[in-house]
């Protein structure tokens, strides 16, 4: 470790100083590079998914999953940094004084950033390229689970890097997955200039627990989805399929329904048919009274499921709807189904969460979604 942390610092001035033709020129060499070594990368993750199976979950080995529509779509996510400005050396704000002396606000890289997540192969170049578009060295550290895919796509960046010619230490991959190394990268002091925990609660409190080095406490994603009476229930239901069903092992993932008491009787139902096949409902006591499902348990509506669960409530209006998400959301991604402008208002102001959607589905929230 101490070796990897004394390259990335060595590194940082180097990568900080590159200019944004080096930078694009280099993602590009990077994203070409993990398209020719489709190949290993499979191989490699092929031997992840076979060693994962009967301990994960089939959600969870989806997560982990590689192929080469995703391998395709990983290079493509390189390439849409290449076309983001750079953020380096922006001039963000600028005045005289009055004796004469000229202030300049500009925005520079950070230096060395630790980032530490779980079993998604895709982070690992997600997180490489907006970390040299930025000017700053990485340190990732994955999961065990993923540890050979990762191991593979970072071989294939650092091959693009060469071609660049600039220094493969600009991106590097923790080589051992027990807690002791992310430990480590926690209290990296004088080497990490900032930890990015990209996980589940365990991670990201464990990291604003112990780390010694600034760190970015990322959220859990607990996201709601609630159907206001003014609903087209029409495009309520496909909402409500998206969000749950296209992903559910990810963060944006629809994790719990509110629905208006007043269509409740009529639009659970519809829900009950959508999903009733391969989502496990679980109800609140009036939803129960309404559809089959299971009951919901006290936890049920502060859980992560990241599987084909949905805890189901009926809230009395938009009001309520705010009051519960504020007692039970995570911060992360909210979303009202409603024709009615003014509990579209309400709504929007009333939640305090990253994203918050009026009629769009909660899987929107993503990086590249966003531009």
């Amino acid at each position: 470790m101490i070796q990897m942390l004394n390259a990335a610092k060595a590194a940082k001035v180097s990568v900080s100083c590159l200019s944004t033709g080096q930078k694009n020129a280099a993602l590009e060499a990077m994203a070409d590079a993990l398209l020719r070594n489709e190949g290993k990368i499979l191989q490699a993750n092929a031997i992840d998914l076979e060693k994962a199976k009967g301990t994960v979950s089939d959600v969870m080995l989806d997560r982990l999953l590689l192929t080469s529509a995703r391998i395709a779509s990983m290079a493509k996510g390189i390439r849409d940094v290449v076309s983001l400005p750079d953020p380096v050396g922006l001039l963000l704000d600028e005045h005289t004084r009055a004796d004469g002396l000229k202030i300049r606000k500009v925005s520079v890289p950070m230096g060395v950033i630790a980032i530490i997540y779980e079993s998604r192969p895709n982070v690992t170049s997600d997180a490489a390229a907006l970390a040299l578009k930025s000017g700053n060295v990485c340190i990732l550290r994955g999961g065990k689970e993923a540890f050979r895919s990762a191991n593979a796509i970072v071989d294939a960046l650092k091959e693009g890097l060469k071609a660049a010619g600039i220094t493969e230490d600009a991106v590097n991959l923790v080589q051992d997955t027990s807690r002791a190394s992310a430990a480590a990268l926690m209290t990296a002091n004088g080497y990490i200039d900032l930890l990015i925990p990209r996980g589940g609660a365990g991670l990201i409190n464990a990291c604003v627990q112990n780390a010694t080095v600034p760190c970015i406490a990322t959220g859990t994603g607990i996201c709601h989805v609630y159907v206001d009476k003014s609903a087209d229930q029409e495009k309520a239901l496909a909402i409500i399929k998206n969000a749950k069903t296209s992903r559910p092992s990810v963060c944006n993932a629809e994790e719990v329904l509110l629905v208006d008491q007043k269509i409740a009787k009529e639009f659970l139902p519809k829900v009950h048919a959508l999903l009733g096949g391969c989502v496990e409902l679980r109800l609140d006591s009036m939803a129960q009274s309404i559809i089959p499902g299971t009951p919901a348990g006290p936890a049920d509506f502060d859980t992560e499921f990241l599987d084909y669960i949905l805890a189901v409530k009926c809230v009395e209006d938009v009001r309520e709807a705010v009051s519960h998400i504020a007692a039970h959301s995570t911060g992360h991604s909210e979303a009202i189904v409603s024709r009615d402008a003014d509990a579209q208002r309400i709504f929007a102001a009333g939640v305090d969460s990253a994203a918050v959607y009026i009629n769009a589905s909660t899987r929107f929230t993503d990086g590249g979604e966003f531009g």
